[in-house]
């Protein structure tokens, strides 16, 4: 059911659902997976302050994001450029960017899924990776046919990952005995900013809110549900995210005794999450992380694609006429570029370093938005939520800054 802004009509769940499932399976994407599988056994325990300090974050950024462009009814491109004519166009392209680049190794993604299932080739695998999100798309119930997907996936990598979880036997005593050790934190910032930029960053935190806007969710009187879409994505990619790393910090410990073997050959491996979940569970655990790839790929292949162009269609109303075709397109072209470039994990780790350098500027522009009467009308944005807002812009631009050199060395 559709709903237009101010009718007052409550808004269909399974929109809501969907909405906040769309945002939550575009963060739990290879990326994510990658991202995760390799800073836990590069870090260990202590991670798990990172891993819980980005969730808070992520809650804030899109608490605020998905509030201003819900109240206004506009896209985040069209905020900014009520801002600074022309800060939208910048902020559209910077997201496209990243969606892109998430794009690419997203299609590799699958394909690695179905290498590890069935042992089918990569290339091969991308292309069939492509087909599929092109599939959605072409048909005329995309926008419902997205919304289900997204929630069965969801379902899927979290039961998936559970599983992997138990078996591990992650040692629990050190995971929370590490949450007072502040001071590694500092040492730690480059996995803040990719760990933000695969759960928030960039299009990721843009999906769920231009979701509802398709949907004619909007206006002041809708911020309730809007924000309760919110809580519902990110406490679904922060629980897979901690039963990931607890996997994962399993895999490499025995008893208290952390097993470097393990960890080595895991921040080794081209693919980090598949090597993890099979030196925990064997054959069967590889199997189940080839469900889990393909599952989080396809969905992030259409969250990505999806956003990216939701972005781009306000820049020039040709693009809004073909929104599906740009859209089929750039699945099309992230295919392509699979298969020519490759090495899709190392691709993951720089996008989501990318993703989280976008964080700090899409937050500023939505938070500046919230003062201004232009934009949100008389609607009035909760004081301690802009304060959070702004803790997140400093940390984020601040970890961001300090992260720069190490994230140079990923291009090495």
């Amino acid at each position: 059911m559709s709903n237009q802004p101010g009718t007052g009509t409550k808004p269909s769940r399974s929109v809501l659902f969907g909405a906040a499932f769309l945002m939550a399976t575009s963060a739990i994407g290879p990326g994510f997976l990658t991202q995760t599988s390799k800073f836990t056994a590069q870090y260990g325990a202590p991670l798990i302050m990172i891993i819980v300090l980005a969730i808070l974050m992520d809650i804030t950024a899109q608490s605020n994001i998905w509030s201003i462009v819900g109240v206004s009814g506009m896209r985040a491109q069209d905020v900014a450029n009520k801002i600074i004519p022309g800060l939208g166009v910048v902020l559209a392209v910077l997201v496209a960017i990243g969606g892109l680049a998430f794009n690419v190794g997203n299609v590799g993604g699958v394909a690695l899924g179905f290498n590890a299932m069935l042992g089918l080739n990569e290339k091969v695998g991308a292309v069939i990776a492509g087909c599929l999100g092109i599939i959605i798309f072409v048909n005329k119930n995309a926008k419902t046919i997205m919304d289900k997907v997204a929630t069965i996936l969801a379902g899927v990598i979290l039961i998936t990952v559970l599983v992997v979880a138990v078996v591990s036997q992650p040692p629990l005593g050190e995971v929370a005995s590490s949450l007072t050790k502040l001071n590694e934190i500092p040492s730690m910032f480059v996995a803040l900013t990719t760990l933000l930029g695969g759960s928030c960053g960039g299009y990721i935190a843009f999906s769920g809110a231009h979701r509802l806007l398709d949907a004619g969710i909007s206006g002041p009187e809708n911020v309730g549900h809007i924000r309760k879409s919110v809580i519902q994505g990110v406490c679904t990619s922060g629980t897979v995210r901690i039963l990931l790393f607890l996997a994962v910090l399993g895999t490499c410990t025995i008893g208290a005794t952390w097993n470097a073997a393990n960890a080595d050959a895991i921040i080794a491996a081209s693919n980090p999450a598949a090597e993890a979940f099979r030196l925990a569970a064997g054959n069967l655990g590889y199997r189940l992380f080839g469900l889990c790839l393909f599952s989080a790929g396809v969905s992030s292949v259409v969250g990505a694609a999806f956003t990216s162009v939701s972005f781009l269609k306000t820049l020039h109303p040709f693009i809004g006429k073909y929104e599906r075709q740009f859209v089929v397109g750039f699945i099309a072209f992230s295919t392509l570029m699979m298969v020519i470039v490759g090495n899709a994990a190392q691709l993951l780790i720089i996008a989501g370093a990318f993703n989280g350098l976008i964080l700090p500027v899409s937050l500023g522009v939505m938070l500046l938005a919230s003062r201004n009467k232009k934009i949100v009308g008389d609607y009035k944005h909760p004081i301690w939520l802009t304060v959070l807002g702004c803790i997140v812009v400093a940390v984020s631009l601040y970890s961001g800054v300090k992260a720069v050199p190490g994230i140079l060395k990923l291009f090495g």
